[in-house]
């Protein structure tokens, strides 16, 4: 980036830092994964120059018909490759996503069901200090605690008793897969909408390893980021009679002028998504987490559910007499970088856990085999047993670091 070193160069600066980190680092965060060099340059195009407040063909502002075309190629290759019959590629987050879902689906003060935040759901499932718990009624589900799997018998007959105007499924930290035409099957029941919020799983969906929920939700969002591996941003996709409402609760209801060149980032990454690897891809995101959940098993690791159908895996860090924030910390000292994270009954607060999330999408981006991930588990287990140990620590970050240098960074090394 040489205009930008020429003009700022402390930010310059900052960036080179951060690409550093990234190369020398494992980035096992499971919302975090690694865009291409194509999507990279279409989020970093002259479309971020132009305001289009509106839809294809019915904007407020003059100059749109690039954008348009741009919009258009975004939401039919959405279309495509989730086998949608409408989509929306507007929202800015998932957050936003998911708010415009709930203000085109149920009235302001009307009842909605979805996961409890400590066992797997989003703060925008209602939430008390988001905007979900503050507009809207919640009853929450939680899994099982035996199992520690959704358990529909019971979400039913919850639902059954708070009949709910919306049910919400989909998780951001619920490593087992969903099975959306029972979750149909219980909003049938209640008469509620169902919402599925499928913002982890969305590559995995795409990539045909996880079952997809389009024939059973009324509206679906997801991030574009994630397993996706596009631009951070969102989108939706909903039944023809859903549209219209959905539209409006983005703009003009929530946003104004859409991001452009996030929008032609998403559409390079849809159309990346479509190509036979992309498949591939997802398959081994799920093989990596599979191998890695059942090495930190067989060496004594508590795995939350036993193991994992997704690519996330939610580690019980109490056996090792941790608490998530230290076993966070143990590993980014050791250049492992995953997230604290709160596991179902959680006794700890927020801030602290019992639990740490690990994700293989990003390692997957960057080559990772079942091999790759043997190794890595065996650095995850060898910090988290060193914990205290200050020169243990720092002979394992020499090992992670020349072991993540092995790899090409996506992006960056295409």
């Amino acid at each position: 980036m040489p205009s930008l070193r020429e003009v700022d160069e402390l930010v310059s600066l900052g960036i080179e830092r951060e690409v550093d980190r990234q190369r020398r680092e494992l980035v096992l965060i499971a919302s975090e994964n690694f865009a291409s060099r194509a999507v990279l340059e279409a989020t970093g195009s002259v479309l971020t120059n132009k305001y289009a407040e509106g839809y294809p063909g019915r904007r407020y502002y003059a100059g749109c018909e690039n954008f348009d075309y741009i919009e258009k190629l975004a939401i039919n290759r959405a279309k495509e490759l989730f086998s949608a019959s409408e989509v929306n590629v507007q929202p800015h987050s998932g957050s936003q996503a998911n708010m415009a879902a709930y203000f085109s689906m149920v009235p302001i003060g009307g009842k909605i069901m979805a996961m409890k935040l400590d066992h797997g759901g989003h703060l925008t499932h209602g939430s008390k200090v988001n905007f979900s718990g503050k507009f809207y009624k919640f009853c929450h589900y939680g899994v099982d605690p035996d199992t520690e799997t959704l358990n529909y018998l019971e979400i039913a007959k919850m639902a059954k008793s708070f009949r709910p105007d919306l049910i919400v499924a989909g998780y951001t930290a619920y490593p087992r897969e969903v099975d959306f035409k029972e979750f149909k099957h219980i909003a049938d029941d209640v008469g509620a909408k169902l919402l599925v919020d499928m913002s982890h799983i969305s590559g995995l969906i795409a990539g045909k390893v996880h079952q997809s929920p389009v024939e059973w939700a009324d509206v679906i969002t997801s991030t574009t980021h994630k397993t996706l591996r596009g631009p951070r941003g969102a989108m939706a996709l909903t039944k023809t009679p859903f549209i219209k409402s959905y539209n409006s609760s983005v703009f003009p209801n929530i946003q104004g002028g859409p991001m452009g060149h996030v929008i032609a980032g998403k559409a390079v990454a849809f159309f990346e998504a479509l190509q036979p690897g992309f498949s591939l891809y997802a398959q081994q995101i799920v093989k990596n987490s599979r191998i890695l959940a059942s090495e930190l098993l067989e060496n004594g690791f508590r795995i939350v559910s036993g193991g994992t159908d997704t690519h996330m895996i939610l580690v019980d860090v109490r056996t090792l007499s941790m608490t998530g924030a230290e076993a966070e910390n143990v590993l980014k000292s050791a250049g492992i970088v995953v997230n604290k994270n709160s596991i179902p009954f959680d006794p700890n607060p927020p801030v602290i856990t019992s639990g740490i999330r690990i994700g293989t999408a990003a390692v997957t981006s960057r080559g990772f085999m079942e091999s790759d991930m043997r190794y890595l588990s065996s650095l995850i287990i060898d910090a988290l047993r060193y914990k205290t140990d200050v020169k243990s620590i720092n002979k394992i970050s020499n090992k992670v670091s020349e072991f993540a240098r092995s790899f090409k960074l996506p992006g960056v090394d295409d």
